[in-house]
């Protein structure tokens, strides 16, 4: 248990030093392409996004794991980053939300980039997956796993710190469990205050990349079942998210 903590400090450690170093250097610089409105009409800074992507893939990348372990959260947290960081440049003003919408989309010809987020974060999440388990059913569970997982963070990103605080809640059971939680935990523990603040906010690339690691650190601690649990209760929340998100869209164009 004392080794476990150990490693979880030196990762959270590290996750804090270039979470905070990255966000620093990008506001000292500020690009008006990361600025958005938030809720509530705020000026806000997406620097957070990548900040905490790295951040996040450095403090798994010094965990003392099985260098299979290693690679497959720095690749899961990184594609799933760099995915969710296309959405955030490409598809600021896409007023469509939802897996529904944007493959009726793609059903059209048309491929959105959420349609581009969700099958490369699919993708990611099984390349994870087949380096953390052996059996292709546990692979295509962790995929799922991954995938869902960071498509749950982005669900509960809509209002300032409410991903960071998902990231907290879940991440801490994990922490006895090897330290890959840690990273996530100690990338947001650098971010939420200018969160909460409303001066920057996670965007896409953020919440994908942490709910991604998040979810690499419950497949690495999870057998079968329990990758089949995790899998159906993320499957029940997507799609019940994205019935939300439909209701919410026709209430606006009313």
């Amino acid at each position: 248990m004392g080794a476990a903590f150990s490693r979880a400090a030196k990762s959270g450690a590290v996750a804090v030093v270039v979470a905070g170093g990255v966000y620093r250097a990008l506001r000292a610089r500020p690009r008006p392409l990361l600025q958005r409105t938030n809720y509530a009409g705020r000026t806000a800074d997406l620097y957070a996004g990548p900040a905490a992507a790295l951040g996040t893939a450095a403090g798994a990348a010094v965990l003392p794991l099985p260098a299979r372990t290693r690679c497959a959260a720095v690749l899961a947290v990184l594609a799933a980053g760099g995915c969710g960081a296309y959405d955030d440049l490409v598809g600021a003003d896409d007023p469509r939300r939802g897996f529904r919408a944007h493959l009726g989309a793609l059903r059209k010809g048309e491929v959105t980039s959420g349609a581009v987020k969700l099958f490369g974060i699919g993708a990611a999440g099984l390349a994870a997956g087949a380096l953390l388990k052996e059996r292709p059913v546990d692979r295509v569970l962790a995929g799922v796993v991954i995938a869902g997982t960071a498509h749950l963070v982005n669900l509960v990103d809509v209002r300032p710190a409410a991903a960071a605080a998902t990231v907290l809640a879940l991440g801490a059971p994990g922490l006895p469990q090897g330290g890959l939680a840690a990273a996530p935990m100690g990338a947001v523990a650098a971010l939420v205050a200018d969160d909460l603040g409303e001066r920057t906010m996670l965007g896409d690339t953020g919440v994908h990349a942490l709910g991604a690691a998040l979810g690499v650190a419950i497949v690495a601690g999870r057998g079968r079942a329990g990758l089949a649990a995790h899998a159906a209760g993320l499957v029940v929340a997507a799609a019940y998210g994205d019935r939300i998100s439909r209701l919410v869209r026709v209430a606006a164009d009313r």
